[in-house]
């Protein structure tokens, strides 16, 4: 009996723990420099090597972040379905690295970029279908690699601590914040050198450190296999969900039971896989969904078809999943705001004086660093300061709820965009002062750090939000799921870059004016109205704003019945609102 409670619980609980961290936050340093490395100043890459235009450029870019934070979804499903977080890791980094490779040789082979500009006409030949071809394979590999890296690298790390141990479980929450501290630092340094590297050395060694980092990333995680808790795939989460809709929609016309979640079917054996830290309660909530619950007469309740009868556990994994939706879709807006910031921020930067010596000058992708130093900062004093003095008000081991981290995140990033559009006001009264509205190839005497604020305050909107969204996805999302929650982490990423490629098409194509006047035009940044598309994210966001406040405060948390303890006792009364811890 002892043994197939063993495997009943499918881990592996002498392993894991804290000593696991440096081969899990290694993995995610190297990982993070390859990938940000050739993220950050892909816009430069694509406008002075492959000589696209700006909008398109701009568009191919998002569309690639789209597609780079939707794959999670599949890595998710493979991981949690059959393969695993650590094997699915492993396979996707690899993936990864072939992608990098590709994408650094089309930088070193001259025939796979068009030729340089001419320097008397300034005309450049836009790179033909087939250099566009390469290109495309290239950011394909790298966004399926990131699908099976960026859902299971976090669950995999916060799978190391028992979340039946309170000690471990408080583990759980630093976790993230020093996960995305790792995260932000190696992401500093990818601003910084490697940006610089591109610009001043070349795109062949550009791309091709970020390329030996991913390397490097999967020999870290992979010498670290033997410490590892390992949780073992429960089936896939999907199809369960599918089944749960199918029973309810079979059973539409079956009476509800009036004596709620106490007459409808459960099985710990079923669920026991799937159910490790403790099985969901019944909520009043979408009662439509417990007539997949109820036992007719067709039903075999010993050997059931899941198909036309679920558990109440297993329907209440698609109440959670779908009460968390309206949270999910409010951080959508602040990706697609931060998403200027390597787009048209950065061309913004290019036109400004970037000079801090009189022989050196910041690249533009560089101006991130900003982003990068004030969210780590925000992250530190988060940690050491905010938590402990918050705690004393909210009695909270976290400080403030995750739904309240968000909130704060929104007013910052709504501020930043906000600022973003008067900053963008000084740049071009400072390019008329100085006859420069139709010199866009020439410097405007202001500084670049007049876009440090916007920058920063977008970093502090991330420390808040992104970590926030974060925590609420693993923290909420059903226990056999935590694979997938991550990925729909991602997954608002994702409809983040696509909603901004659909609004600068929108704004692009209904701004335009007569004389080839337009808020956002291809060549010359001086005569667009940028503080016109920021002012329009802003109202976006602060629309927004209202809507996640209303969510936040109707939201219900997912209860949880504790498990049985090693003692035999159970904790409190057995039952636990998830989110109030």
């Amino acid at each position: 009996m002892e043994s197939m409670n063993q495997k009943g619980k499918n881990v592996q609980k002498k392993k894991g723990g804290i000593v696991t961290m440096p081969f899990i936050f290694a993995n995610e340093i190297c990982e993070k420099l390859a990938v940000v490395g050739f993220s950050t100043n892909m816009i430069s890459y694509l406008t002075t090597q492959l000589h696209l235009p700006l909008t398109k450029a701009a568009n191919t870019l998002t569309n690639f972040g789209g597609t780079a934070a939707m794959t999670p979804l599949l890595g998710a499903f493979i991981a949690d379905a059959f393969a695993g977080r650590f094997w699915t890791i492993t396979a996707a980094s690899i993936i990864y690295q072939i992608g990098m490779i590709s994408l650094t040789i089309s930088a070193v082979v001259p025939k796979l970029r068009p030729p340089t500009c001419d320097g008397k006409t300034r005309t450049c030949e836009e790179a033909d279908s087939g250099q566009l071809a390469v290109l495309y394979v290239s950011l394909l590999l790298t966004a399926l690699g990131s699908g099976g890296i960026r859902p299971c690298v976090v669950s995999f790390g916060a799978d190391q601590f028992d979340e039946n141990d309170p000690e471990q479980k408080t583990a759980t929450w630093k976790f993230f914040n020093w996960y995305y501290f790792c995260m932000g630092a190696s992401i500093l340094v990818a601003n910084t050198v490697i940006v610089y590297v591109q610009d001043n050395v070349g795109w062949g060694w550009g791309l091709g450190i970020p390329a030996i980092a991913m390397a490097l990333s999967v020999v870290a995680f992979v010498f670290g296999y033997p410490l590892y808790r390992v949780v073992d795939p429960a089936g896939s989460p999907f199809t369960r969900l599918v089944q749960v809709a199918a029973a309810a929609w079979r059973k539409r016309k079956v009476a509800g039971c009036d004596g709620g979640g106490a007459l409808l079917y459960e099985n710990e054996s079923i669920d026991a896989p799937i159910s490790v830290g403790g099985k969901l309660v019944h909520t009043d909530s979408m009662k439509f969904l417990d007539k997949a619950a109820i036992v007719t007469d067709k039903d075999n309740p010993k050997s059931p078809n899941p198909w036309q009868l679920s558990t109440v556990h297993r329907v209440e994994e698609l109440k959670t999943l779908i009460r968390m939706g309206p949270i999910w879709a409010a951080g959508i807006l602040l990706i697609t705001a931060a998403a200027q910031q390597n787009t048209f921020s950065l061309q913004q930067a290019k036109s400004m004086n970037r000079h801090l010596t009189g022989n050196f000058q910041i690249p533009p992708a560089s101006m991130s660093v900003f982003t990068q130093t004030s969210m780590l900062s925000t992250i530190l004093l988060y940690d050491r300061i905010f938590v402990p003095i918050a705690r004393k008000f909210t009695g909270l081991d976290r400080g403030i709820s995750f739904l309240t981290r968000i909130g704060i995140g929104f007013v910052i990033s709504l501020l930043a965009t906000l600022a973003a559009g008067f900053i963008e006001l000084r740049r071009k009264s400072s390019a008329g002062a100085h006859g420069l509205l139709d010199r866009p190839h020439e410097t405007i005497p202001i500084s670049v750090f007049w876009l440090a604020p916007q920058y920063c305050l977008h970093g502090v909107a991330e420390a808040f939000m992104s970590i926030g969204h974060l925590e609420f996805f693993y923290d909420q999302a059903p226990e056999s799921m935590r694979s997938t929650a991550p990925a729909l982490f991602w997954l608002s990423i994702s409809a983040g870059s696509y909603t901004s490629t659909l609004l600068i098409t929108l704004v692009h194509k209904y701004s335009a004016g007569p004389g080839g006047s337009n808020w956002l035009p291809d060549d010359n940044l001086n005569r667009g109205k940028l503080e016109y598309l920021y002012w329009l994210i802003t109202l976006l966001q602060f629309l927004n704003l209202i809507y996640y406040v209303i969510c936040a405060k109707f939201y219900t948390f997912k209860p949880v019945q504790i498990r049985e303890s090693d003692d035999g006792r159970q904790k409190e009364d057995g039952v636990e609102l998830t989110g109030h811890v």
